[in-house]
């Protein structure tokens, strides 16, 4: 089994990166999907985010209010530290539970939006860094998933930089350009994660 931390900013393009791994045949295992389930309604992990955060953060359907709880936790580190305090553990335990499911011989991603900011690269055989300038993440946000361009900026900063993110990267897939262009680049990180897997 080969391990692989697969990392970006966020409006760097991760998502398409693993969903186009995953139809090569990787096993995927996404820690934003496991982070919402975690604390879905009825959890431990949901109990204990309304015990730090006061109800207010919940919907009126008893569901977790993200873009309320966003709003407080990405302007303020130290709140983002107790969430993620909550949250991280949760996720590393179904994490590992998926991973031990996956075949002795699979190449296993898993997509960890916070690789870098988290120290998490030595947990897996390698890192890949799908990387994009903070204009065109900025841009991405902004046009395509709708934020406010200060919300998008605070995003941003609460995460690690470019410089960090490539200091851990064994392989970089740039996606600065086109989606089109972004097919090639993966295909041979997925051939080279083949290659790696065999030896």
């Amino acid at each position: 089994m080969l391990k692989v931390g697969l990392t970006g900013g966020i409006g760097a393009g991760k998502s398409e990166v693993s969903r186009l791994l995953v139809s090569y045949g990787a096993v995927l295992i996404d820690a934003d999907r496991i982070a919402r389930e975690v604390v879905e309604p009825g959890t431990p992990g949901l109990a204990a985010v309304v015990e730090a955060f006061g109800p207010d953060i919940l919907s009126a359907d008893g569901t977790l209010d993200r873009p309320r709880l966003g709003g407080i936790v990405f302007s303020d580190p130290e709140k983002l530290a107790t969430l993620n305090g909550i949250v991280h553990p949760l996720v590393g335990a179904r994490s590992a539970e998926l991973e031990s499911a996956a075949g002795a011989d699979s190449v296993v991603i898993h997509d960890v939006p916070l690789l870098t900011e988290n120290g998490l690269a030595a947990l897996y055989d390698l890192v890949v860094v799908v990387d994009a300038s903070t204009e065109t993440q900025l841009d991405r946000l902004v046009r395509l998933r709708g934020m406010a361009a200060d919300e998008a900026r605070a995003r941003m900063a609460a995460q690690a930089d470019r410089s960090q993110r490539l200091a851990v990267a064994d392989l970089v897939i740039d996606n600065d350009g086109p989606l089109e262009a972004l097919e090639p680049q993966v295909r041979k990180v997925w051939s080279e994660l083949l290659e790696r897997t065999a030896r």
